[in-house]
Formats: C-alpha cells, structure tokens, sequence
C-alpha cells in the first residue's frame, strides 16, 4: 500500500489579537496544506459573551474576517484550506459573514461550520457554557470539500486532528496516532511560544533572531509522528527547548485528556533533527475519557481597584495609615464590599536615583455584587484622602465606577449530551456520533526516578540558571512546567524540586494544594497549584492574573545548586 504523503498543518493565531500579518506571512512563506487559528481562551468566551449581550449577531472573532478580506484568494489559489475556532459563540453567523465575503471578492469559496458546543440554555445564570467538542466535525467539513471551516469551543488540539483525520482516514480506535496528532496540536496552537516567544533561555540566543518569531507548523505522517519546523527565513527558532516549554504549557499530569484521545505526555521523545526541525515520535494514546469538559463563564460582580504610590521613607507606616482611613471609610459606608484586598509591592529602593524608583505600590482591591458598593463609595473616600492622609499622597489613576468581572468553572458532561454537527458548504448537516470507547482516567503510578546526583561543592544561584520554565492558568488553578537540559540536571531536579520545596519557593502557594507530575521523558515537572487565580483570570485574582510569569519568579528564586551543574 502507497503510505499517504505528510499532512503539513500550519499555525496562524494563537490568541484573539495575534499578529494581523501571521495569516499572510504563513500562506506566502512556504507550501502548506491546511492553516489553523486558535481564537479562544476561557477570558476570550466572556469577552464574546459580551459582545453577543449588545448585539446577538456577534459574538465570534472579527479580525478573522478582517484577515481573509485580505487572504482568502491567497489561500484560494495556493489550495490551502483554513480551519480555526474563530466562531466562538456563534460559529454559523461567522461562516455566513465568511460566504458573504468570498462572494463579494469573487472567491468560489466553500465554507462549513461546526455547531453544538453551545450549552448555555442548560446552565442558568451563565453567560457562555460550552462543551470543548473534539476534531470529528472539522473532518467531516473537510472530507465534504470544505475550503474554510470554523467551529466554536473545541479543543484547541481538535484543529490539527480534524485535519489529520480526514487526510489519514484514521479512525477512532487509531488512539497512537491521534495522540500524536493531539501532542503537535498542542504545540502548535500558541503559534510563536513554539517557535522562540516566551522562552525562558533567549539570552542564549541572538536577540535579532527573536525579533519577530516566525509561526510554527508541523508536518505529520500516516503514524502519528510528526516533525515541528517553521518557514524557511523567518525568525525565531525551534529546538528541543521550544518544543518542550510549549508541550509543558497549561497542561497537568501525564495523561493528557480530550474528546478524541488521552495523550499519554510521558511517552513522547523529542529529537532534534536538524536546524528548526524537531521530531516528535513515541506517542501513545488511550481511548479518551467518558465525559466532555464544559466551560461555564458568568458574570461575578463588580470590582474596583485604587493603587496608591508610597515615596521615600516609612513605606510600612504610610500603607498602615491610609490602610486604616480606608477601612474606616469602607466600614461606614452604607454597606461594605464583600471582598477587600490588600497589596503592598516594595518596587522602592533607598537612595533612588528617581521618583519612580524610590516608590512602593499599595493596591488595594474591593469586589461585590451590587456596583453601587464598590463604586462611589470607594473612590469617594479615597479621593477625599488627598489633603488627609500620608505624606506625598498620590495614586496611580483615580477609581472608577466599578467594573462587571467574570469567572470560569468546569463541569463535564457525557459525550451524548452534546449534538456535534458538521454543517456543510451546501447547509446539509451531519451529525457526528459521541464516543463509544471510553476509559475513565486514573492517576498514574508515580516513576521510578534516576539515581540523585553524587554530595559535591554547591553555590547558591536562581533556578533559572540551569532550568527553564513556562507557566499558564486552567481556570482558578495555574501549572507550572520546568525542564532542564541534560541528564544530570534531571537527577538533580527531580530530587531537588519536590512540592513541599516549591512551597517554600513560592510563598503564595504554601497554603494551598500543590501537585507535582513527572515526565522523565522530557526531563521535566509539572506543578499544578490548585486555586491560586481564585475564579478564574476574569476575576482578576492577583498581580498577574493568567500565571503567565510565575515560572519566571519561580526560576529567578535562588537555591543551593551543584557546582558542576554551573
């Protein structure tokens, strides 16, 4: 049997307000089969959430249209075909706009959609509620002869199995070569994270090269295998490194769970191939889980924030003093916010050489249902401390009237409660059938570990400088991933950086669950530390609300580091 040529997927958006140009600079930069773009996120859904609130005909990505006004001939006549989730809540209305489009450009495009992740009616009270549907219905668009397919909520792996799929003809059952589908889905779904954004050693690295990182794209083969590489002269790089922050990102265990496939991450082997090619292979798969996962968004209530700046001398006796006019205030007030924080940051150094850098910031944080309660009253009394309170009393930006935050929560639901729908070209719709091979996911027995690294000469230097790290929200909790780069640093590591000593690390978690996965395979730990965004990053929980840079704090903390190791 002729094995069937190499499917080569490509990676244009890895967030709703990546780079304009990326659909143009993938379609012109080298042959591809088939151009994804990843749109949503869990804040993205309460964004759009909002949008449909003012008006029901929205509420899916509008640059993507402004991208194909200039693109869909492009990919026209190059025969790319483009799938991307840039539907979010309304994928039909969005492959409407599209058919409009293609006919005023004259484009004989054939657009599909795929529908019924929208769970919303079932859930009261919710804002956005929808199931993370896998690629089934992204296949049949496109074994149908669809050009442009867009879906709403589906995983963002789903991108690159439904094209697999429809151009292997794997089946369900093929769980190696799904999963192996679903770990280069995974790579490529935050575009320049795989290729040289982010990264936590780009000091090792020409700064002109990471300028403007290329997207990435993989070429996948009839296993499951795949290679991760990028057009040929654009910048950025991809290496073993790359490859495994971006598999480390916002995952948690080993078993990588989705509605076509459990990816098992700790069987994946990464090799370098040549320049800005690395070869994923080793992938195996289990039948997914019983249960599909629900995003549910809702509206919290309102927040307000004040930040006030703190110069010079007695930072700790000026934050206590406004602290205490301000409690005092919220406290007679006509009714007090439900929820007060407080923040101090000690940016100040003594003996400043200016004003700014000789400054703290106290950020204080009030939150309840009713706006009334953490409008007016708030910036009211902060703004009558002005002549009243600290010396040097300033703040960063006078309070608002209070703003609608959100927050996000998962619930699972089986895979029969959702009625997946591929809508074709033509309008006719195909219903995709749910799982019918499950397996319910069980912790993994922990790894043997290697043999720690001999008692020798120590100094004491960040983490950072011999592991790297890259961290990411998944609802209120956030993961963090660290790797390191050979063998003995791995034998160091893994003994070294045990849960209780990430405690102690990172303060901020002490009190809260922390789990460590390991995946030997990688060199790697996965932190995964329960509830430290509180509801999710709309509430806006903390300094940084995504954990986006907790992997940096963590890598910047100083232990005590074998000397051979530096």
């Amino acid at each position: 049997m002729t094995p069937v040529r190499p499917l080569r997927i490509g990676n244009a958006s890895g967030f709703y307000g990546d780079r304009f140009d990326a659909l143009r600079e993938m379609l012109t930069g080298g042959p591809l089969d088939v151009l994804t773009g990843d749109y949503l996120a869990e804040l993205t859904m309460l964004i759009l959430g909002r949008d449909r609130l003012k008006d029901p005909k929205r509420g899916y990505a509008k640059t993507f249209l402004g991208q194909l006004e200039e693109c869909l001939g492009l990919a026209h006549e190059r025969g790319v075909r483009i799938v991307a989730n840039a539907g979010g809540l309304n994928p039909a209305g969005l492959a409407d706009a599209v058919r409009e489009l293609a006919d005023r450009l004259g484009i004989p495009a054939r657009v599909a959609h795929v529908e019924g992740d929208d769970l919303t009616h079932r859930y009261a009270g919710s804002l956005a509620a929808h199931a993370y549907l896998g690629g089934a219905g992204i296949a049949a668009c496109l074994r149908e002869g669809a050009d442009v397919v867009v879906t709403g909520r589906v995983t963002d792996a789903a991108l690159v199995t439904g094209p697999a799929v429809a151009h292997f003809g794997w089946g369900a059952r093929d769980h190696d070569r799904l999963a192996g589908a679903v770990v280069a889905g995974h790579v490529l779904e935050c575009g320049t994270q795989a290729t040289g954004g982010n990264y936590a050693f780009f000091t090792d690295h020409d700064p002109a090269r990471l300028r403007r990182p290329g997207f990435p794209l993989a070429e996948l083969h009839e296993d499951g295998s795949s290679v991760i590489t990028k057009h040929d002269g654009t910048g950025g790089l991809v290496d073993v490194g790359t490859v495994t922050a971006q598999l480390l990102y916002e995952t948690q265990g080993a078993r990588y769970a989705g509605p076509d496939v459990t990816a098992r991450l700790d069987s994946v082997r990464l090799t370098q191939e040549g320049p800005d090619r690395v070869r994923i292979e080793g992938v195996r798969g289990e039948a997914p889980p019983p249960t599909l996962k629900v995003g549910l968004n809702r509206l919290g209530g309102f927040r307000n924030e004040v930040v006030f700046v703190l110069t010079g001398l007695d930072i700790e006796q000026k934050a206590a003093l406004v602290r205490d006019q301000m409690e005092a205030a919220l406290d007679n007030a006509k009714s007090r916010p439900a929820e007060v924080r407080w923040d101090l940051a000690r940016t100040d150094h003594p003996d400043a050489p200016t004003e700014e850098t000789a400054s703290a910031l106290l950020r204080l944080v009030v939150r309840d249902p009713d706006q009334k309660t953490v409008g007016r009253a708030l910036s009211g009394a902060a703004i009558e401390l002005a002549l009243a309170s600290y010396p040097g009393f300033h703040v960063m930006a006078p309070p608002g009237t209070g703003s609608p935050y959100g927050v996000f929560e998962d619930v699972y639901v089986p895979h029969g409660a959702v009625d997946h729908v591929a809508v074709l070209h033509d309008g006719q719709r195909v219903h995709v059938a749910p799982a019918d091979d499950t397996l319910v996911l069980e912790v993994l027995e922990e790894p043997r570990l290697p043999e720690p690294l001999p008692p020798g000469p120590t100094r004491r230097a960040p983490l950072g400088c011999v592991a790297g790290a890259r961290s990411g929200d998944k609802g209120g909790s956030a993961n963090v991933g660290v790797w390191v780069r050979s063998d003995d640093a791995w034998r160091w590591l893994v003994h070294r950086l045990t849960e209780d000593s990430f405690r102690n690390l990172i303060p901020e978690s002490r009190h809260l669950k922390v789990v460590r996965h390991i995946l030997p395979n990688l060199r790697a730990l996965n932190f995964v530390v329960e509830g430290i965004l509180g509801e999710g990053v709309a509430s806006q929980a903390r300094f940084d609300p995504q954990a986006k840079a907790l992997g940096e704090w963590l890598r910047s903390r100083h232990l005590d580091i074998p000397e051979t190791l530096l």
